[in-house]
């Protein structure tokens, strides 16, 4: 194992204590501090120890792909680390958005679609370390149709006519194409007079998007609490916005992003509709399994990675390399190329065929590698 240096993404939605506490700096921070990236994504790749100064993992993995993935990895992604590790720490709504799979992605990018920047899906698991708010996957659109009839009254009659027959890509498609003012759209809804959960939703996402038609795209959604240990899996196509809160987010290394609102940036509505799912998700939340004394996880039908949690000293024999985030306490954490020391908020990583990785200590620490 060696120590990583990973860098903090500054997006505008961040917090500004979260990061800093947890990894004890000074709070709040002079400016938000959205995500920490641990991995070797070229956007913002972690940085190693090197006897000239810092190397950026991603050329360390460049300059020697088998000797840091192994071959078998290697041959299944190509010489590039296939997951990439976050901590998030969202204080403002993020993007309503969805992530192609990975025959989508393969083909836009290759027929040049400025919404595609690479070749690859973006499948991802969030788990929760402390309480955290969502929303994931499309809800029963009978349960859509009652809060916009209520909340829009004869203004939004269309759309509820197309949930009503269950026209889920008609809804989603009239809503974000709006022919009228939007502003007043929004500002209808959030003085209507429906359930107290909706109303509560729609004004809080309209405080920061006053004529975004997201705002009634998220009364489609399921909105989602998680309690820490609790995860949400959001797998190609599913509609979803992460709302507040703090959590380890684990995810395929792309940056392909449809967004379908809550943002100043382009919204495609004709390609967010080529890719998402219109199909109810029954449960977004994924419980954790205990698959040893002290450990945990979430498992998601990807090979691209998954997560582990550990909470009392233990053995991991893992596939492929792997990435390790503290998040709590303290722990050493080692594997035959070396033993190193984390605190709350550092990060590790480790090659392939070093062995099983040990771990010891007090704390909280989450490992990444590769899927079954």
């Amino acid at each position: 194992m060696e120590l990583l240096t990973s860098p903090i993404r500054d997006y505008a939605w961040g917090s500004r204590t979260v990061l800093a506490q947890l990894q004890g700096r000074p709070s709040p921070s002079v400016g938000p501090e959205a995500e920490l990236w641990i991995g070797a994504h070229p956007a913002a790749p972690s940085t190693l120890d090197g006897e000239d100064g810092p190397v950026s993992l991603a050329e360390a993995i460049g300059a020697a792909p088998t000797g840091w993935l192994g071959a078998d990895t290697v041959a299944r992604f190509g010489p590039r680390l296939p997951f990439l590790l976050k901590l998030l720490a969202a204080e403002a709504p993020l993007s309503l958005q969805a992530h192609p799979d990975l025959e989508r992605a393969r083909e836009r990018f290759t027929a040049g679609d400025p919404n595609y920047v690479d070749a690859n899906h973006k499948p991802e698991l969030l788990v929760a370390i402390e309480p955290f708010d969502a929303l994931c996957g499309f809800r029963d659109p009978q349960r859509s149709a009652d809060a916009l009839e209520a909340l829009g009254g004869p203004a939004l009659a269309p759309v509820v006519q197309h949930l009503r027959r269950g026209e889920l890509a008609d809804a989603v498609e009239l809503l974000l194409t709006w022919p009228g003012k939007r502003a007043d759209l929004v500002t209808l809804v959030t003085q209507g007079d429906g359930d107290p959960q909706d109303l509560a939703l729609v004004r809080r996402l309209a405080a920061h998007y006053p004529s975004d038609p997201g705002v009634l795209v998220a009364l489609l959604l399921n909105p989602v609490r998680l309690a820490p240990g609790e995860a949400v899996w959001m797998p190609a196509g599913n509609l979803h916005s992460y709302l507040s809160g703090a959590g380890v987010e684990i995810m395929a290394a792309s940056d392909n992003v449809l967004r379908g609102g809550l943002t100043p940036k382009r919204v495609d509505v004709g390609e967010l509709l080529q890719v998402l799912r219109f199909e109810v998700l029954a449960e977004p939340v994924v419980k954790p399994v205990e698959v040893a004394p002290g450990v945990t996880t979430w498992p998601v039908p990807v090979d691209d990675f998954a997560l582990h949690r550990v909470t009392s000293p233990a053995q991991l024999s893992l596939d492929g390399p792997v990435l390790a985030l503290c998040t709590a306490g303290e722990v050493t954490i080692g594997d035959a190329t070396g033993v190193v020391s984390l605190t709350s908020g550092r990060t590790a990583v480790g090659p392939a065929g070093a062995g099983p990785l040990m771990i010891a200590g007090a704390g909280e620490v989450f490992v990444a590698s590769l899927g079954d």
